[in-house]
Order: C-alpha cells, then structure tokens, then sequence
C-alpha cells in the first residue's frame, strides 16, 4: 500500500475514509408497528385519566362545590331567620316529639335540591344530588342522580340514587364499604334526613323491582321509608349492579343545628 514518510523517517498508513453505510427505508411493518406502539401508549394515558386522575381532580372539585352549596344554605337560614331566646328545658318538660320531615318537590331533570354527607367515607365526602339519572345531565356532571319515578327524602315509599363507580368523580366508588348503621345524610334546604344503612344486595340490571317503594315486594303495601343507592358492578363494568339499602331514622331541622349523625361514626 502507499505510504508517506513520518516525521521520523517511518511510513503512516494511508487509511482511506469507508463510504458511508447506505440507509434501508423503513418497512410498512415498522411504521404500522410505530404507530400501534403510539397509540398504545395514548389509550393507557387516556384509561389512567379516566379511573385515577381525572377521578381525583373532579371528585375534589365536586366536594368543594358541594361544600360551597351547604354554606350558602347555612348563610341564606341565618340572615333569614332572626336569633330568639331560648329558656333551658326544665326536668318537667316532656321529651321533643321527633320533627316530621317537610315535603320536598320533585326536581326538574338535572336540577340540584340536595347533598349526600356519608361520614364513613370522611367529613369531606359530599356531592350534589340531581334531578334524573342521564348520564350527560347528571351522572357525568359529578352529581348523585335521583330516580325520577321515586320518592323524595323521608317521604314513606322508597327514595332512589343512582351514581357512578368509576370516572367523573366516582361517588359511589367505596359503596361496598359501607357497614350495617351507618349514617347516610341527605342535607336538603331546610334540614338533614338521616338513614341508616341496612344490607347490600347484587343484581341484574333488568331488575328494575329494586326501586318500588318496598323494594321487590310488588304486593307489600307501602310503609316505610327506604333509601335505595345503585351503582355498576364489578367495578368497571355494567354487567350488574350493586344495591346498598337503607331505612329512615330522623329528619333535623336546620334550627336545631347539624344532626349527631354527622359526625358520630361507629367503628
């Protein structure tokens, strides 16, 4: 091969510079297995937005909303009514007779008129209850939904919800959690019905029977006061529904301040 003296009278290599290796064009399979990979990670992106993220951020704004609503009640009974004195009870005096709970009028379709407070799922839980049970109205607008064809709070027959599981805030997520008694409180306007909680039950979503004012007794005569909450379940799929009951305890008057239930929790 040639070679050049060095400076030191011995020869250097004459290397010469390889051509540059030539470039194959993409396939068709790696472009399409690109985008799929993309893609891919775009659909988990989405899915994590859906059951975790977007969860967190809409049920947080949903409970600060629901908060912001109970403190405009609270503000809008205390400038309306005027302070009266009150004279202690003395041991003569009989024991108050439990306040009949007032009628409340059937909510036009996506029209909030109370609050649902479950004190086993923190003093922070609270959400809007609304007219309907559509999803683009009321469901997906991190609001419980109340079952039209149903009663209203403490009326006799069978007061029906109906909230998501999963995604927009996910009310109803921890429903299978709750335990015989505990308190679930509907702040309306005027004051807080108070039910306490009974059994679950898992069914079909064709059984529609769950919402009659006694549930699944079709021939019982109508007595009690029922609140019936339904949601989708497994978690993540409409192939039934789990269904928490309730019954009626007591009805406060938001005179006589926040029912004990509010705050008492059982272990």
């Amino acid at each position: 091969m040639d070679t050049q003296p060095s400076p030191r009278g011995a020869p250097w290599p004459n290397y010469r510079t390889p051509p540059p290796a030539r470039r194959r064009p993409p396939s068709v399979a790696g472009v399409t297995g690109e985008i799929l990979i993309t893609l891919g990670i775009i659909a988990m992106l989405y899915v994590a937005w859906q059951l975790w993220i977007g969860d967190m951020i809409y049920g947080a704004q949903a409970r600060e909303d629901g908060q912001a609503l109970s403190e405009q009640w609270a503000q809008e009974f205390a400038e309306s009514t005027p302070p009266t004195p009150t004279a202690p009870p003395t041991p003569t005096e009989a024991t108050p007779t439990p306040a009949e709970p007032p009628l409340l009028e059937q909510p036009a379709d996506a029209e909030t008129f109370a609050m649902m407070r479950i004190p086993r799922f923190g003093s922070d839980y609270v959400f809007e209850i609304a007219g309907g049970t559509s999803r683009a109205r009321t469901l997906d607008t991190v609001r419980v939904g109340h079952y039209p064809d149903s009663e209203m709070p403490g009326q006799v027959g069978n007061f029906a919800l109906a909230g998501h599981r999963t995604t927009f805030g996910a009310p109803f997520n921890r429903i299978a959690e709750l335990r015989t008694g505990d308190a679930l409180v509907i702040e309306a306007r005027d004051g807080w019905y108070t039910y306490r909680f009974r059994n679950h039950q898992y069914v079909v979503p064709t059984q529609v029977d769950i919402l009659l004012d006694v549930p699944q007794k079709p021939d019982v005569p109508t007595g009690g006061r029922y609140l019936t909450m339904t949601s989708c379940s497994p978690i993540g799929s409409l192939a039934e529904r789990i269904v928490a009951y309730a019954v009626f305890e007591s009805y406060t008057p938001r005179a006589d301040g926040e029912p004990d239930s509010l705050t008492a929790l059982d272990s």
